[in-house]
C-alpha cells in the first residue's frame, strides 16, 4: 500500500481572513478581497433585514387580502440597477489595478525555472543549480518560469499572494518579491491524479514543498553552498539528482510500496515486466528507464513517470545508477 502522504508546515494565519503577509503583492491582492468580503457582507445583511421585514410587514393575513395595483416602481427599479452597477466597475478597478500589478514582472527580476511533474517541483537557478525546495532572496522580485512535463499543476504559495497554472507543452510565468526571511509552503493546487497502481488522491497530496525566503547575504552564502563539489564520489551526486530530481516523490528507498516500485536492493535483481517478460535489472536496464521510462514498465505499476530523455545528462544518468546500485 502507498505511504500516507507527509503533511505539510501549518499556514501561519496572520488575520481574521487570510494567511501572513510575506510579498509586496499581497497588499494590493489582501484590500481587494477585504472590499469584496465587506460589501459582500453589508449587502447579505441588507437583504436578509428587508426579506424580513417584508414577510412580516405585508404577509398575507386573510383571504381576504387584495395585491396592491402598483405594477412597478421607476425610481426603485433606477435605483437597483444603478447601485449596483457603480459597486461593481468599483470593484473591477480596485481588482484590476492589483491584477496590473501582478502581471507585469519588473525588468530586473531574478529568474528560476520551475518544472512541475507528478508529484514534484523542480527549481534550475540562472547558475545551474537544481533544487527540489524553492529558495529566494528577500527584497528581490523573483520571477518564476513554468512549465510541466506530463498533467496540469498549479503553483501557489499562499503567503505571497501567487497562484498561477502550469501547464505541459506551454510555458506560464508568476513573480513575486518577498518581504521577510521566513518559511512558507508552495502547494500544487490543481488536482493532478492519484498513483498508477491505483491508488488515487496520495501523489497530489504529497506535492507540496517549501519555500525559504532568505536576505540577501544569506542567500549568496546558500547559492555557494550548493555548487557541485567535483570530487564527490558518483553516487552521492547521484543521491543529490535522485531528490533534486523529484525521484523520492515515487521510488522508495527503504523497501515501502509508492507510486513507482522501491529502489532498495533492485540492482541484480530481475524485474517482471508488464509484458510477462523478465529483465536482469543492470546498468543498461537502469539507464534505459531512466531515459526512456515508457519503453517497459513494471508489472503492477502504471507509466507515470516522465521521460528523462534530453532532461538529464549521459554523467547525471550515470550519477543515478551509480547511487542505485548503493541501495542495497
Amino acid at each position: 500500500m502507498n505511504q500516507p502522504a507527509p503533511l505539510p508546515p501549518s499556514i501561519t494565519v496572520d488575520t481574521v481572513w487570510l494567511p501572513k503577509q510575506n510579498s509586496t503583492l499581497a497588499e494590493s491582492i489582501d484590500f481587494g478581497w477585504d472590499v469584496v468580503m465587506v460589501v459582500s457582507i453589508m449587502f447579505f445583511v441588507l437583504l436578509m433585514a428587508m426579506m424580513i421585514y417584508f414577510l412580516v410587514r405585508y404577509h398575507r393575513r386573510s383571504e381576504f387580502d387584495v395585491t396592491s395595483d402598483r405594477d412597478h416602481n421607476a425610481r426603485l427599479e433606477w435605483a437597483w440597477t444603478l447601485i449596483p452597477l457603480a459597486i461593481c466597475v468599483g470593484l473591477f478597478f480596485v481588482g484590476f489595478k492589483g491584477f496590473l500589478y501582478a502581471a507585469v514582472p519588473p525588468a530586473e527580476s531574478y529568474e528560476i525555472h520551475v518544472q512541475a511533474q507528478k508529484w514534484s517541483w523542480t527549481f534550475t537557478y540562472p547558475n545551474g543549480v537544481v533544487t527540489n525546495e524553492l529558495t529566494v532572496p528577500a527584497g528581490r522580485p523573483v520571477k518564476m518560469i513554468m512549465s510541466s512535463t506530463d498533467v496540469l499543476h498549479s503553483f501557489y504559495i499562499p503567503e505571497f499572494r501567487v497562484k498561477r497554472d502550469v501547464i505541459p507543452g506551454l510555458y506560464t510565468a508568476v513573480w513575486f518579491q518577498a518581504i521577510e526571511p521566513a518559511e512558507s509552503t508552495l502547494f500544487c493546487t490543481e488536482y493532478c491524479g492519484g498513483g498508477g497502481d491505483g491508488q488515487q488522491g496520495s501523489g497530489h497530496s504529497a506535492m507540496w514543498t517549501r519555500v525559504h525566503v532568505l536576505s540577501d547575504s544569506d542567500f549568496d552564502k546558500w547559492m555557494q553552498s550548493q555548487e557541485d563539489d567535483p570530487n564527490a564520489p558518483p553516487a552521492e551526486k547521484g543521491k543529490k539528482l535522485f531528490v533534486t530530481r523529484g525521484c523520492a516523490g515515487c521510488h522508495s528507498v527503504d523497501g515501502a510500496r509508492g507510486n513507482g516500485p522501491t529502489l532498495k536492493g533492485v540492482f541484480g535483481k530481475t524485474e517482471q515486466m508488464s509484458t510477462g517478460e523478465a529483465v536482469p535489472v543492470d546498468e543498461n536496464y537502469l539507464h534505459e528507464s531512466i531515459l526512456q521510462s515508457q519503453k517497459r514498465l513494471v508489472a503492477g505499476f502504471g507509466g507515470i513517470m516522465p521521460a528523462f530523455e534530453g532532461q538529464l545528462s549521459e554523467k547525471e544518468v550515470t550519477y543515478l545508477v551509480e547511487y542505485i546500485k548503493t541501495l542495497k
